[in-house]
């Protein structure tokens, strides 16, 4: 019974546990409920408030958002009244209509909503109602496509957009500004333009408005793809109006949707800076141009070392391809094809050479000049100078040509010193400065001063003080300043004189201008020279003398012995015509007529020469006829050349004419001729006188067959009283050739021994009178 019991009682204990429990249960239950309540209650209102606050932000802002799924089913939700009836005046909607007549304006851009709600494309767009401009923007935000409308610009007034524009600063800072400005719609259309715009357009906005804005088509399509990509868009354009071009750079900026999208350009005038551009490119050519010009060549390397720029003669000068010039090599790379045609300096140290060159690039200030000796021979003088733009300028100078001159320049100043070393006079050159440049041993000598005091003396006054003592004339040495240290031109001129030094020596001095402007001056000791001047002219005098008599005596000789022979010749001539006279003593008279008329004519001959030497012989100038003369002359000698077995031919050019000579003095000439001709000849020859023009005048030839002349006497045939193997001494060929010169020509003899002689006459062209017939 008690295990009953005990069993009843923990059953009443375990049900009461139980029901404690289950009412615990409950309350913690309960109480989680409430508080579950309690949150979403909170929760309710918060999301009250969000979407109170959602609708209130839709409907503060004057713009449509709407769902595309919604539209066919009218579920477009709460719309801004204020929004609707603004974007519905746009498009044209009746007031108090709804968003279906709005959206019913929206066929333009259909199939862009079609593919924004099929395939989520995003899209903006902008549609140009009656009442103004609305922009479209249509996205995908999720998994719903989302509609949005919005006023382009600013809401249109009464007063239109222009208006309130201008109505503002920035509006107003825009229609004034100088420089063109305009907007276009996204489509490219223009909706305002400034007056700046007008003015160049010479266009009213209303006329503008509507169509491209730009200065030409590629300025309306720059404009348009700023628009459309919403993308900054710059160009340059030039145009022509009123009388002259101008350049434009052309900026478009894209506007942002909320201001309507599309694009602002404006037009800034380059004119100025493109024409200063344009002068600055021609300067740069002239530059490059006399650079190119010059003898010297220049390379001008920029900052990064390349070469900027190089002139013809830099390429001609090293023989460099003009192409591989034109790819702007670096400085070292340069250096290194330098090299390689062995057109640089030979060094063992190539790296250090060409360091030191690229070095220059850090200098400061222009380094000193410098030479390249090349192993071609050739020395190039090298000018290195930081450029005003940066980088380095190089010219390089072929020195060669001037070296070698230098070389000979000092190789002649040395020929010329040792030239006046070798002088006896005193020579000194002085520069323009006054300074002693030059003077030779003589010039010691002469002063008796050592080389040492004069180059410790310099100048002029310092020099004339140590030879002031020998030649105390202060005046001479006043002169010979002005000379030398006196610019002007009167002062430097040439001038000479004579002095006594103190010794009693007679000076000559002189002074003479140099090109260079240096002044040489002269001195020479002339004692001995007037003495013997003096010596000179005491013979002279006494040879005056001695020609006066010889001219006395001849023609006292010459009277005294024309008396006697012309006795001798009458006396002669009568003893040949004699009858009854021996045939024997008939021959004898006949010679001794010859010889006395020989005679004669030997003593006329010596008259004459003296009259010649004595320079009184006159010619007696008239038209004569040559042939007459050559034929009186032949007529003369024929009987002695035929007499000696030989013949005489007579030649003689038609058409000579007249000579203005002196014909007896000329036929005297030719008798002399013939005369030795026929001494020459021998039996079985021949003698020729012929006479013919030439360039010059008339030659007359006298030629024959005999033994000719020797050629060591050729050379003094015509000189007097010389013995020849053709007929011995006489003055025969000397008045001959005293004859020719006389008429203004000359003598002249051509032979070869054994085979005869020619001898010539030259008569000059003046001399010549054309005949008449």
């Amino acid at each position: 019974m008690m295990a009953e019991a005990e069993l009843a009682y923990v059953a009443a204990a375990g049900a009461s546990g139980l029901a404690v429990a289950v009412a615990a249960w409950a309350w913690r239950l309960s109480r989680r409920a409430a508080a579950v309540e309690a949150e979403l209650a909170r929760r309710t209102l918060s999301q009250d408030t969000r979407l109170a606050e959602a609708e209130a932000a839709l409907v503060a802002f004057p713009d449509l958002r709407l769902r595309l799924d919604a539209l066919d089913r009218d579920e477009t939700g709460q719309v801004p009244p204020a929004a609707l009836a603004e974007i519905g005046r746009r498009m044209g909607v009746a007031p108090g209509a709804g968003v279906g007549e709005v959206l019913a304006r929206l066929g333009a851009v259909r199939p862009r909503l079609e593919r924004l709600a099929a395939e989520g494309e995003p899209f903006e767009a902008r549609l140009t109602g009656p009442g103004g401009a609305v922009a479209l923007e249509g996205r995908v935000e999720g998994g719903v496509a989302w509609l949005r409308l919005a006023p382009a610009g600013p809401p249109s007034t009464a007063n239109g957009a222009e208006g309130e524009a201008e109505s503002s600063l920035a509006g107003r800072a825009a229609v004034l500004a100088p420089a063109p400005t305009w907007t276009v719609d996204p489509g490219g259309l223009l909706t305002w333009a400034n007056d700046a715009w007008l003015e160049e357009t010479r266009l009213t906005l209303a006329e503008a408005r509507g169509r491209p804005g730009g200065f030409d088509r590629g300025v309306d399509a720059m404009v348009a793809e700023a628009a459309r990509s919403g993308v900054r868009q710059e160009g340059f354009r030039w145009t022509a109006g009123g009388g002259r071009r101008r350049a434009w750079r052309i900026v478009a900026e894209p506007l942002p949707l909320e201001a309507g999208g599309g694009a602002l350009a404006w037009a800034l005038d380059a004119t100025e800076a493109e024409e200063t551009r344009d002068t600055l490119r021609r300067h740069v050519e002239a530059h490059d141009e006399t650079l190119n010009h010059l003898g010297d060549a220049v390379a001008i390397f920029g900052p990064s070392k390349r070469l900027a720029f190089h002139n013809t003669a830099f390429q001609q000068v090293f023989g460099l391809d003009p192409a591989w010039l034109d790819e702007r090599p670096t400085h070292a790379e340069l250096l290194d094809r330098l090299r390689q045609r062995r057109q640089l300096p030979e060094t063992s140290d190539y790296a250090a050479f060409k360091a030191k060159e690229l070095d220059f690039y850090g200098a400061a200030e222009a380094s000193p000049d410098d030479s390249w000796s090349l192993p071609d021979g050739r020395t190039l003088r090298i000018v290195r100078q930081p450029h005003p733009l940066g980088g380095l300028l190089v010219i390089f100078s072929d020195m060669t040509d001037e070296l070698k001159l230098k070389s000979r320049y000092n190789a002649q100043i040395q020929v010329q010193r040792a030239t006046l070393d070798k002088l006896n006079d005193a020579v000194a050159v002085f520069g323009s400065d006054g300074r002693l440049r030059l003077h030779n041993e003589a010039f010691e000598r002469f002063w008796g001063v050592s080389g040492d005091a004069l180059a410790d003396a310099g100048d002029f006054d310092a020099v004339a003080a140590l030879c002031v003592d020998v030649l105390p004339d202060p005046t001479l040495w006043l002169g010979l300043k002005a000379r030398v240290a006196d610019p002007d031109p009167e002062s430097r001129v040439p001038i000479a004189g004579e002095n006594r030094t103190a010794d009693g020596r007679l000076a000559a001095w002189l002074t003479r201008p140099l090109p260079d402007g240096a002044t040489l001056v002269a001195f020479s000791d002339v004692t001995a020279r007037h003495e013997l001047e003096r010596a000179l002219m005491q013979r002279e005098a006494a040879l005056a003398e001695s020609q006066a008599l010889k001219r006395e005596f001849v023609g006292s000789v010459s009277y005294e012995l024309r008396t006697p022979l012309t006795t001798i010749v009458g006396y002669s001539e009568l003893l040949e015509h004699t009858p009854d006279l021996p045939e024997r003593s008939r021959q004898h008279a006949g010679a001794i007529r010859v010889a006395a008329a020989q005679l004669a004519r030997s003593i006329d001959d010596v008259l004459d020469m003296a009259q010649i030497d004595a320079g009184e012989m006159e010619l007696a100038r008239a038209p004569a006829s040559l042939a007459g003369l050559i034929a009186a002359a032949a007529d003369k000698a024929r009987p002695r050349i035929e007499g000696r077995g030989a013949t005489l031919k007579v030649q003689a050019d038609r058409g000579l004419g007249d000579l203005d000579i002196d014909g007896r003095r000329i036929g005297q000439a030719l008798d002399h001729l013939l005369d030795n001709a026929a001494s020459a000849v021998s039996e079985g020859g021949e003698v020729s006188l012929s006479a013919r023009r030439d360039a010059t005048g008339v030659a007359i030839t006298v030629e024959d067959t005999g033994r000719g002349i020797p050629y060591h006497l050729q050379p003094n045939v015509f000189d007097r009283f010389v013995r020849r193997e053709r007929g011995g001494p006489g003055v025969g060929l000397a008045l001959v050739k005293a004859i020719a010169e006389l008429h203004g020509g000359r003598a002249e003899v051509r032979s070869e021994p054994g085979r005869g002689a020619a001898f010539t006459l030259h008569l000059p062209a003046r001399a010549a009178v054309e005949d008449a017939a």
